[in-house]
């Protein structure tokens, strides 16, 4: 069986922020390799998607994994952690959260599914999540945009 490689955002902007990332990263090992992570990254609340410019700063970081889970495994596993973490979904994605694990990249897919669509799609429109992915994979490629990160931050 082939291992996929995948690259993940993470954020928290619910105090102690830097513990509740390396207990996502904790929970990530065991479900996938964790080939590497960026630093954490402080940033400012963006006003989108139901999160207010006066939130709390987030901290924000990349990882990159090899998994033998397909894309939905690998998202069931990325919702267990966040519900492990204390994440609530229930209203939706507005609010401060002690957790945020978003799929950002699977293989070179392109996925349009319920529940599901990778690459992310609004990752290339958002500086937190790409300065990060930049960090430990410049040469990512989005075979949306068909463009590398390093490419995609230097549009921002």
């Amino acid at each position: 069986m082939t291992r996929s490689r995948a690259f993940i955002a993470l954020g928290s902007n619910l105090r102690p922020r830097s513990a509740n990332l390396r207990a996502a990263l904790g929970h990530l090992r065991r479900v996938a390799e964790v080939r590497s992570v960026s630093t954490f990254h402080r940033t400012e609340a963006v006003a989108e998607r139901g999160v207010r410019a006066t939130d709390p700063e987030f901290l924000n970081a990349a990882a990159a994994l090899e998994t033998d889970l397909d894309a939905h495994g690998l998202l069931a596993a990325l919702l267990g952690i966040e519900a492990a973490l204390g994440r609530d979904r229930t209203a939706g994605a507005a609010g401060p959260r002690t957790i945020d694990l978003d799929l950002l990249l699977f293989d070179d897919c392109i996925i349009d599914a319920p529940g599901l669509v990778v690459p992310h799609p609004r990752m290339h429109r958002r500086r937190f999540v790409l300065e990060p992915l930049v960090e430990i994979a410049p040469a990512a490629w989005h075979p949306g945009l068909r463009k590398t990160v390093a490419e995609l931050q230097a549009a921002l």
